[in-house]
């Protein structure tokens, strides 16, 4: 390619500067297409951000409404602030309690009655030391490697059994201590010692301890707190708890006690918290329309549009907000509440914003607080009314669908083989039992030892055993122990369904109580339809797959044994949850502003692309012209020359210069 700089030289037209302006005005066009495009897509995108924002603000309120327990908000206050209440609005109802707490638990401590003069070297006996603490037991063995009374300190707190231990310098001497980590009767201590003389009273024995031995007879420690139970009367009825929290005692109501004392404990519908949520959900869509009107608005008189003016999204979004919004809710067609009209919620026709009277809406949740919640929340209506609503599932359509059950559901239960004597004497060689709950949750009980315990006393004192244990409290799962009319003793499970069961274990003294090691017989699911279709069973939950026509993912929680049909559930779907899934159909991974915003970054990649292609473009005509300017200058430069050599020979030939 001739060098650009030259060019010019033979014609003194076709210069760089004439290259420079052609590529230029070649350029302009393109250039100027490329810079629209650009800057209209990145505003439109900056549109859709500010749009898609604002949307998934209106989507919190929303979600929350869609919960029928955020619309049934109550609150609970305490006259005593030791007597501390919790409320859990899914399952409060309004209500007045009396309370007398007349008694704190406490957790049992223990110490040894014989001080030593040394922690580290005086020895304390070897054999083993056998700690039970409610179900936990440890075997833990003294040699001559922890033979101190700050080695069996550190053993007894390596055993992980529930008992922390220390010593006590009290400046005569020093001192074992003992305290169980958990409060209660249920976790008091009991230790026996095995060593060379047994019941010496040296030694291990030293550290053996039993509640019902008094101090100083056999006994090597002192109780220093004795083990309490926290004692409650509710309006006269007596509630006994291991713990200072009394959880969901009552129906969404939990207790948290600091000191002995009475209290008038009030629970209220919380309206306040129910119309404030309600409040917010106005004001985010309020906050949208302003959005929108900032971003797709016309002003007439200007006759001046905005960025997303007359765009098919928007459009769509304001149409089908409308729509959800104004509409009676299907199911609520003959209900006190059908719409947002109803509790006050109106719309401005000149803003397209909402209004909100929220006296007129506290008024309607008091009077009809089931149709206010079916007006936001999913709720199933039944009309049985030991049929309760569960949940709906991605695809349930709202409508009426029939109930049937084939199969009722039943717990697992355990009988003895044999019929209970009448009394019976629980001793050191029968008063150990242990069962298995539901396949998963081990109970080990230590019965109550004595004679001539009447059968019914015995029933009382496992079931006291079972409602105390602590592995059956953390698994969350009861069991019911009885007489049938054989005498036999029955477990039943609280749980229903097919893993429903309990089964023995372990017991002491074969034969025992007319118990054996065995597995009782399992529970069954429920099984039935809904709405026509076959539905499975989990426990009492009848529940319906995603594929089941209109009344997919439905489930229902059906009490009692009765088989046939149960009535049916009304399924209405609230504002809220079309609210949530028309916010997501917008901004959602799949959502119509996602694949509006991605199509406009695909433009502006492909803007980018063909900059690059123009840039190259550009450059072959930039070389063309070069070439060809180069070309014409050289041909022109050699018609100059010619022209000069042609001047100059007819100037010789001119008639002057023959005279010379």
């Amino acid at each position: 390619m001739a060098n650009i700089s030259s060019l010019g030289i033979g014609s003194g037209v076709l210069t760089s500067d004439l290259v420079d302006q052609l590529v230029k005005a070649e350029r302009a066009p393109a250039d100027n297409r490329f810079t629209r495009k650009t800057e209209q897509s990145e505003a439109m995108l900056s549109a859709y951000g500010k749009l898609r924002s604002a949307i998934t603000e209106l989507r919190l309120p929303m979600r929350q409404l869609s919960s029928a327990d955020n619309l049934k908000a109550f609150s609970a206050t305490s006259s005593n602030e030791d007597i501390g209440v919790s409320v859990n609005s899914a399952k409060a109802s309004r209500g007045s309690y009396s309370l007398d707490v007349t008694s704190l638990a406490t957790a049992q401590a223990l110490a040894s009655q014989d001080v030593f003069a040394d922690r580290d070297t005086i020895s304390v006996g070897e054999g083993k030391l056998t700690i039970a603490v409610g179900d936990k037991t440890a075997n833990i063995t003294i040699d001559s490697s922890n033979n101190s009374l700050q080695g069996l300190a550190n053993a007894i707190n390596d055993a992980g059994v529930g008992v922390s231990a220390g010593v006590i310098d009290t400046g005569n001497g020093f001192q074992l201590v003992l305290s169980a980590d958990e409060t209660g009767t249920a976790n008091a201590m009991s230790i026996t010692a095995a060593d060379s003389d047994n019941a010496d009273g040296a030694d291990l024995s030293r550290f053996a301890f039993d509640a019902s031995m008094e101090a100083g007879a056999g006994t090597g420690f002192r109780e220093s707190i004795v083990a309490t139970d926290a004692v409650m009367s509710i309006n006269g009825i007596d509630v006994t708890r291991s713990t200072n929290s009394f959880e969901n005692v009552i129906d969404g109501l939990s207790f948290d006690i600091k000191d002995i004392g009475t209290s008038t404990v009030k629970v209220s519908q919380d309206v306040g918290a129910v119309t404030d949520r309600v409040q917010s959900f106005v004001d985010k869509f309020n906050a949208l329309q302003s959005t929108i009107d900032g971003l797709a608005g016309f002003n007439s008189e200007a006759g001046v549009g905005s960025v997303l003016t007359g765009d098919s999204t928007v459009r769509a979004l304001q149409n089908e907000l409308r729509q959800v919004l104004t509409n009676v809710v299907p199911g609520l067609e003959s209900a006190s509440v059908r719409s947002l009209a109803d509790v006050g919620i109106s719309t401005d026709p000149d803003t397209g914003k909402l209004e909100f009277d929220r006296s007129e809406f506290e008024t309607q949740l008091k009077n009809n607080p089931d149709d206010v919640t079916a007006l936001f929340a999913e709720q199933g209506r039944t009309t049985d009314g030991q049929v309760e609503f569960v949940r709906s599932g991605l695809n349930t359509e709202p409508g009426r669908y029939n109930i049937n059950v084939t199969v009722a559901a039943t717990q697992g239960q355990l009988i003895a083989g044999a019929a209970l004597a009448s009394p019976v004497d629980v001793t050191d060689t029968n008063d150990e039992l242990s069962l298995k709950v539901n396949g998963e949750t081990t109970v080990n009980l230590k019965l109550t030892q004595g004679t001539g315990v009447s059968a019914q006393a015995l029933v009382e004192d496992i079931q006291a055993q079972l409602n105390s244990n602590a592995a059956l409290k953390a698994s969350g799962e009861t069991v019911q122990v009885s007489l049938d009319s054989d005498n036999k003793l029955v477990f039943t499970s609280g749980k229903y369904g097919s893993e429903s069961n309990i089964s023995v274990d372990s017991v002491e003294g074969a034969g025992s109580f007319g118990l054996s090691v065995a597995t009782g017989s399992a529970g069954k699911d429920i099984a039935g339809t809904i709405g026509g279709q076959v539905a499975r069973g989990d426990g009492q939950v009848l529940f319906l797959s995603s594929d089941k026509g209109p009344p997919s993912g439905l489930q229902v929680r059906i009490l009692g044994d009765q088989t046939g049909s149960r009535g049916s559930i009304n399924f209405v779907q609230g504002l809220g949850k079309k609210t949530v899934d028309l916010v997501n159909s917008f901004v959602g991974a799949e959502g119509r502003l996602e694949s509006r915003s991605s199509s406009l970054n695909r433009e502006l990649e492909q803007i980018k692309a063909n900059q690059v292609k123009l840039e190259v473009r550009i450059e072959s005509y930039r070389e063309r012209l070069v070439k060809q300017f180069s070309t014409a200058d050289s041909l022109i430069s050699q018609l100059n020359s010619t022209r000069d050599f042609v001047t100059q020979q007819l100037e010789a030939l001119a008639p002057q210069n023959f005279n010379k």
